[in-house]
């Protein structure tokens, strides 16, 4: 189990190297199952909030962990990711937001030094999910990389009714994985993929 303090989330450990995350048609609300189809994460938007806020608990209904946005209109990023068990502030999500370019970094909520980063692939993709009509139907694709720039692992969308997607972790051994699963997770939601 993780601890707390080392960036990682308490109240969850992933072991897997693959997940894949579905959303629910109606609303953004999520699950992600691990390599056996069991359920280790499921989040949802909560609605008529001020400020953007996706609680998350464990396959077992256990709260794990929540994300709020920093502000009421928060679209280039800042939303902080907090330990359901402990309380702390383990991440900040930042967006540096660009038609061509979805960057986002995840940082260490107390030092605020980068712990991973999650860049989209593909200019053309990434400016055709961003104008053209239903372009938030073309898959996404992004690559996870650690503080140095070294490939982690990657999130790959299929082409599917529901909104699915694939996170792969190839080398978490200088990230806390849940954390970066968790990021990958709130991105797809706070971008309305």
């Amino acid at each position: 189990m993780a601890t707390a303090g080392d960036g990682s989330i308490s109240g969850i450990d992933l072991t897997d190297s693959e997940y894949q995350v579905v959303q629910s048609m109606i609303r953004n609300k999520y699950k992600a199952t691990d390599a056996a189809g069991n359920v280790v994460l499921r989040g949802k938007q909560k609605m008529l909030k001020m400020k953007e806020e996706f609680p998350f608990t464990d396959g077992d209904g256990n709260d794990v962990f929540t994300v709020k946005a920093g502000g009421i209109i928060d679209v280039a990023g800042n939303y902080v990711l907090t330990d359901a068990q402990t309380g702390e502030d383990i991440a900040i999500l930042d967006n540096d937001y660009s038609i061509f370019q979805d960057t986002w970094k995840i940082r260490d909520a107390d030092t605020e030094a980068k712990i991973a980063e999650i860049n989209s692939r593909g200019a053309m993709i990434t400016a055709a999910r961003n104008l053209i009509p239903f372009g938030e139907w073309i898959p996404h694709k992004y690559e996870i990389t650690d503080q140095s720039g070294d490939h982690v692992g990657n999130i790959s969308g299929q082409l599917s009714l529901k909104d699915t997607y694939d996170i792969t972790i190839d080398d978490a051994s200088d990230v806390p994985k849940e954390t970066v699963v968790a990021a990958a997770m709130v991105i797809d939601a706070i971008q309305g993929n």
